[in-house]
């Protein structure tokens, strides 16, 4: 008979991209396995810390951060805070005594996986983007097996160890068409004039919101009506544009589910939750990727999807000479939203999170 309770413990954070797909490995693991025990290990001032415990689940901080591009004293700090989050982390795995550790990327799940990986723990990491995070490809050689993405990822793993599963996404979204009418009451949007949403992570897209902001007479123009998230830093900033007709601000919106359902074009980061949601949401979308992340893996995440012709990509530097043009041609366009729709719905993974565990099953039945 096979044990029905385990003890699990889930690493990851810094960002909304590395949190939630742990949280969504987390809840199908309890979905299976009830009685099961679950720890998250986080870095002590990110947002995880917050998140982890509003899903409900357990977590303790490292005192971790990542190093900077450039000479600073947090990067002098960087060998201290590495050496206490070993420590601590042996002082987790030793009193918690899990029967797997899963990674999903972001400072912390560094020395937590590798401290259990050394004590013999079963260990699974989850890479979200097509080019892989430093931590986890300092991971790769210890751990038993690597949930990817994205396709050609043997250039930074050992390609015996890599499953293509897709990235976890809520379980909200593999249906939307039929919450429409729902999401036009919700968002108290007009029926019969097309909705734009733009979301540019949990913290805002500076860039994103100045482009927002400096077209709002275009958007009005074109008679388009906008949802538009701008983010916990900049909430205060915007804000004062929620009066005008034709836009709603939200620092953030809860219910993302009804968002896609309302919209008819996304503008649009390219994190990789982000893309993954949008590929089984199935909208037409306009991505503009950070160009300030770790080795430009965002516009790398969109070359992905638009190296397909399923959707349309616009570099920051790009914005002012190409985003009307791009913007006009596609809203104009009943059939190119309609295919762009189509074709980035075909490069869903819809059951990502249950073929992760059914991995994580794996190593807890060996």
């Amino acid at each position: 008979m096979n044990k029905q309770s385990y003890k699990i413990i889930l690493s990851g954070g810094g960002t909304g991209g590395h949190i939630y797909p742990a949280i969504a490995i987390a809840n199908e693991l309890k979905k299976r396995y009830p009685e099961s025990e679950f720890l998250f290990v986080g870095a002590k001032d990110r947002m995880e810390m917050e998140k982890v415990p509003q899903a409900g689940y357990k977590i303790e901080g490292l005192w971790i951060s990542g190093l900077q591009r450039k000479l600073t004293l947090k990067n002098m700090m960087f060998p201290f805070k590495l050496i206490s989050s070993l420590w601590k982390s042996r002082k987790i795995v030793k009193k918690f005594k899990p029967d797997v550790v899963i990674g999903t990327g972001g400072f912390a799940s560094g020395p937590l996986l590798k401290v259990a990986s050394g004590k013999k723990v079963p260990a699974l990491i989850q890479e979200q983007n097509s080019y892989a995070g430093k931590t986890n490809k300092w991971l790769a050689k210890q751990v038993q097996k690597i949930c990817v993405a994205y396709d050609d990822m043997e250039r930074f793993f050992p390609n015996g160890k890599i499953i293509k599963t897709g990235n976890p996404v809520r379980q909200d979204l593999l249906e939307i068409t039929s919450k429409r009418a729902e999401a036009i009451t919700f968002f108290q949007l007009k029926e019969n004039t097309k909705t734009v949403l733009i979301i540019g992570g949990s913290l805002g897209a500076r860039r994103i919101n100045q482009l927002i902001e400096a077209e709002l007479d275009f958007f009005k123009a074109q008679n388009v009506q906008l949802i538009w998230q701008c983010g916990k830093f900049y909430y205060d900033q915007y804000k004062k544009y929620d009066a005008l007709e034709h836009v709603q601000v939200h620092q953030f919106v809860n219910k993302m589910d009804l968002a896609y359902a309302a919209a008819d074009v996304v503008i649009s980061r390219a994190g990789a939750s982000s893309v993954s949601e949008l590929c089984i949401v199935g909208k037409p979308v306009i991505f503009i990727p950070s160009p300030n992340v770790a080795e430009d893996h965002q516009t790398k995440n969109a070359l992905a999807i638009t190296e397909k012709e399923a959707g349309i990509l616009i570099r920051e530097r790009e914005l002012d000479e190409k985003f009307e043009k791009e913007f006009t041609a596609l809203i104009q366009s009943e059939q190119k939203q309609t295919e762009l729709g189509q074709k980035i719905k075909e490069l869903a993974l819809p059951d990502a999170t249950q073929r992760i565990v059914d991995e994580v099953e794996k190593l807890l039945k060996n």
